[in-house]
């Protein structure tokens, strides 16, 4: 049948969701003949979940690639061994099951379905994420009806559906049988305008002579089609998602519907929505459960669009094909902008030079213009959706210019999307993906790019990879997006990792990426690439662009505050204001702030509210909040907050020193601290063993560091930076100091890095000054400076008083706040799927680490003035080497990092590396820390951890003293 519009009215419908009988063949010569006919005997196959994939029900095995295609490149042939699945359900009609015209409707097979309903066959569908209905009524009896439907795992669709992703197979949606009155609806479009200008909305109804629509609370009854209706209305937008409830109608059927009133349109190159310039806050959305695949339960949609909303997500791009309907109907009712993508994508030809192309061979048009109407008809009535998509990652074409032309004609109101088309000729926006900062800020200043598109909006319609520990650098880009009215905004790279569940030979779960089902070829974890682990808990990564995309703008100016409105459409009346005063982390005061109404785009400077004196380091916290319960958050919820500085810190207390360095056989004694005389290593705090802190200049590479385009880890691997060789220099006991010099350095490699530890002691404290200086000609840059020891593995609960609460790094640290936090070693992890370095807390002044024990025992440092620190239950080494969080075993350590900085984390997994300014250069640094032994022993006598490696003495000139970190802002 024709591809229509989506919806369900008061007409009879059949759910043929449930378990149906299956079989797979190994090809389709191997499939079993008769599966159609009545008298077939299934008793012998597999129940099988529909909706559902026949690979994560035991059947066959997933498989991932981005880009490349698992078979041969032959288009349109698929290749011979073809994956086939029958499957076969029996069901009965309900008694009051009306006689006459019935739909056969499914929303999803991937890839090509042929079906037969008793015994005859209906057709063959293709287009795996778009709806296919045929007609049945007169097929239809009472009882016993058998479907069977035959699935090609590889189909001619295949070549078009190269979209990063898992390739599943099956019935994968809804499977629904409706009943089709005789003067029913047979289809209808919902056109719903609104003037800005006037606050009218314009309502018109295209449908079949004799269909009406009736919208009550507009005064609206019964207006027929191609008629239309100017009344006064509230518009819809992604932030005020105003929908009124009617209905299409005829005598003999109504269809509920909710209509919201807007205009999309481009004046003067930017996108604006009602009249207003708008931006994109917004993700790439597959669709994927980690268990179900792309069977998504709708209560999963549901608590996707709750997280975005939550997060500051105002938009979605349904990479790559249409979502669920039902997707689009929580976007209009919770408030998201939409770009509704086709069914397409051919990337797999990139790797033959786009020899074959589908794009620009004649003989797929046919096709192209197939899926793109079967995404228009489908979803064309919502008004969440802004912006149709032609697909993604297919090259450019005539077919694709064909399938432009024909959605401008049949939806003139809304722009089409298709980065592709890197001449813009066909689109009416310019997109780039993983553009540079550099890039889209010649871009808004109209100095690159075709000719046309410098007249026309421009959207990143991928940024901003969000690939293990990261991304960074989204502060840039919203800078970027505020600084040039052409720049609206992209959608991150993407929602959530696409980790399939699945437990380990001892039971211990973990998710699974490509390689882990044996595939020949494969792209290992790059489907790993979400701001959600795969069970919808959020990563950093949310926190971070929730904090970055916040809507409101809470700043500190000399001596006030100013509040600026971010939101594209809404006033702030539905958000109240309050503060907190901390000291030292501690809460002081509190109050409310009493901020004016401001309109979108406007800007209020405020007087500080009063404020008691305080001694102690104090900042001020101003937080945005719901004023009132949301469909997505309940009253109170924070939208933004705002930290500024009050209060400087204090000078701190005089250095330890004072304490004499005495000899004790094979030790030597400074303060609370044992060290061993040979090689000068710190091996007691008190009672307290420890492994001696040691320059560190390793981390487990992030996936950013891993990019082939930019390799940071080859470089430093080059480098040696993963086998640093300490070398002991020289030990000096002074008059109550103890300077340990040391070269650390890699074999084979003439370059190096002076580490001078000068330790300096009172009866209760130890002080510890690294001063660090490079050697040589250095290669690279550093993943990380500072320093890395082990304690007891008891210690683990830790508080802090720095940035918090999650984790941050030089260029991924908006969201982390000053303030006192607790949490145990384990929390401070970031459950990764692929482990990487993770975990980093910044600019901490002090750092508690106790045991559970109650007695508060364990160990105090500080830093004069901050230093950045991991605590961890396994080594970088192990975290280096781990591909799954169950090969991450804790040791009988806790493995603690110190530091003075770390390589920044840009993007460069799929898009541009670190920015300069937070590149982690060879430099002359020192880092200043003073170690606390706390109250009970922990263990007695002293044990020590481990037995340090053996050093050589080579006396070496004092080292010229070097700059100390001590500056809120990240070291260069």
């Amino acid at each position: 049948m024709p591809p229509r519009a989506a919806f369900r009215s008061d007409a009879a419908a059949l759910s043929l969701n449930g378990p149906w009988r299956f079989h797979l063949s190994p090809s389709p010569a191997e499939a079993p003949d008769g599966i159609e006919s009545d008298s077939y005997d299934d008793s012998a196959w597999h129940p099988l979940p529909v909706p559902g994939h026949w690979q994560l029900n035991g059947h066959g095995r997933p498989a991932y690639t981005n880009i490349r295609y698992p078979f041969p490149v032959t288009p349109p042939a698929p290749p011979s061994d073809n994956p086939t699945g029958d499957h076969r359900l029996t069901f009965d009609l309900p008694a009051d099951w009306p006689a006459g015209p019935a739909v056969l409707r499914f929303d999803g097979i991937d890839s090509c379905g042929r079906i037969w309903l008793n015994g005859t066959e209906l057709g063959i569908t293709t287009g795996s994420r778009l709806p296919s209905e045929f007609a049945v009524g007169p097929l239809l009896r009472p009882t016993g009806n058998v479907l069977a439907v035959r699935v090609h795992q590889w189909s001619a669709g295949s070549y078009l559906e190269d979209q990063d992703m898992w390739w599943l197979s099956g019935i994968f949606r809804d499977v629904t049988l409706l009943a089709r009155p005789e003067g029913g609806v047979r289809d209808y479009t919902l056109h719903a305008d609104y003037d800005h200008t006037t606050g009218h909305g314009t309502l018109r109804l295209d449908a079949d002579p004799g269909v009406r629509v009736s919208v009550p609370a507009l005064g609206i009854d019964a207006l027929p089609a191609g008629q239309s209706a100017h009344v006064p209305v509230q518009p819809w937008s992604a932030e005020s998602p105003r929908l009124y409830d009617g209905e299409v109608h005829t005598g003999a059927e109504r269809v509920p519907v909710r209509i919201g009133f807007r205009t999309v349109s481009i004046d003067d190159g930017v996108l604006k929505v009602n009249g207003r310039r708008i931006v994109f806050r917004g993700v790439n959305r597959h669709e994927f459960h980690p268990e179900l695949g792309r069977a998504l339960p709708q209560a999963w949609a549901v608590a996707d669009i709750e997280l975005m909303k939550r997060h500051n997500v105002n938009a979605v791009r349904t990479s790559h094909y249409p979502p669920d309907p039902g997707f689009l109907d929580l976007c209009d009712r919770y408030g998201l902008w939409v770009i509704d993508e086709c069914d397409l994508e051919t990337h797999g030809f990139s790797e033959l030079g786009w020899r074959d192309n589908p794009s620009d061979d004649p003989r797929w048009a046919a096709a192209y213009l197939d899926r793109m109407a079967r995404t228009v008809e489908r979803d064309k009535n919502h008004p969440s959706v802004i912006m149709w998509s032609l697909g993604n990652e297919a090259h450019t074409g005539r077919n694709l210019a064909a399938t432009a032309a024909w959605t401008r004609r049949r939806d003139p109101g809304r722009p089409l999307h298709y980065e592709g088309d890197a001449d813009c000729a066909y689109v009416d926006v310019h997109s780039r993906m993983y553009a540079s900062h550099e890039d889209v800020d010649r871009i808004g200043r109209g100095e690159l790019g075709p000719p046309r598109s410098r007249e026309l909006p421009f959207i990143l319609c991928e940024f901003a990879h969000a690939m293990g520990t990261g991304p960074g650098g989204l502060v840039e880009y919203r800078e970027l997006f505020e600084r040039h009215e052409r720049c609206q905004g992209g959608f991150v790279w993407e929602w959530l990792d696409h980790g399939i569940a699945r437990h380990d030979d001892r039971g211990r779960p973990y998710f699974a990426y490509g390689g882990d089902f044996g595939e020949p070829l494969h792209d290992g974890n790059f489907v790993i690439d979400g701001m959600l682990h795969p069970d919808r808990t959020p990563s950093p990564a949310l926190i971070e662009f929730a904090k970055v995309f916040e809507p409101v703008r809470i700043a500190g100016t000399r001596g006030g505050l100013r509040i600026t409105n971010l939101y594209d459409c809404v006033p702030l009346d539905h958000l109240s204001f309050d503060w907190t005063l901390e000291a030292q982390g501690t809460e002081i005061a509190v109050g409310a702030l009493d901020v004016p109404d401001l309109p979108p785009g406007g800007s209020a400077d405020l007087a500080l509210p009063p404020l008691p004196a305080t001694a102690a380091e104090s900042w001020l916290t101003v937080r945005a909040r719901l004023a009132g319960d949301t469909p997505w958050a309940a009253a109170g919820h924070v939208v933004a907050w705002g930290q500024l500085p009050v209060t400087p810190a204090p000078p701190p207390p005089a250095p330890a020193s004072g304490a004499p360095v005495r000899a004790d056989g094979t030790a030597l004694r400074l303060g609370p601290g044992r060290f061993d005389a040979r090689t000068g290593h710190l091996t007691a705090l008190g009672h307290l063993p420890v492994q001696s802190p040691r320059l560190d200049l390793w981390r487990a590479p992030v996936d950013n560091d891993r990019a082939a385009d930019a390799p940071e880890e080859q470089t430093w691997r080059a480098a040696g930076l993963h086998r640093l060789q300490h070398h002991l220099l020289d030990i000096d006991r002074g008059d109550g100091v103890l300077v340990v010099r040391t070269r650390v350095a890699p074999a084979g490699l003439g370059f190096g890095m002076r580490a001078d530890y000068r330790w300096s002691a009172d009866a209760h404290r130890l002080r510890l000054r690294l001063d660090v200086e490079p050697e040589g000609e250095w290669p690279c840059t550093l993943p990380r400076l500072g320093l890395r020891m082990a304690l007891p593995a008891a210690l683990d609960t830790v508080e802090w008083y720095g940035r918090g609460p999650g984790e941050a790094y030089a260029d991924f640290r908006q969201a982390a706040r000053v303030g006192r936090f607790t949490s145990d070693v384990d929390a401070l992890q970031t459950p990764n799927v692929y482990p990487q370095e993770n975990g980093n807390r910044l600019n901490v002044r002090h750092l508690r680490l106790t045991g559970t024990d109650g007695t508060g025992a364990g160990l105090r440092i500080d830093g004069e003035p901050h230093f950045a620190f991991t605590a961890r239950r396994w080594t970088s080494e192990h975290l280096d080497a781990a591909r799954h969080t169950t090969d991450l075993v804790p040791s009988d350590h806790l493995h603690l990092n110190l530091d003075i900085a770390q390589h920044g984390l840009g993007t460069a997994a799929c898009g541009p590396g670190v920015l300069p300014h937070h590149r982690l250069h060879p430099h002359r640094a020192s880092l200043v820390l003073t170690f606390t032994p706390l109250s009970e022993p922990l263990s007695e006598p002293v044990t020590p951890l481990s037995e340090p490696l053996p050093e050589t003495l080579t006396p070496l000139p004092e080292p010229l003293p070097g700059p100390h970190h001590d500056s809120e802002a990240p070291a260069r």
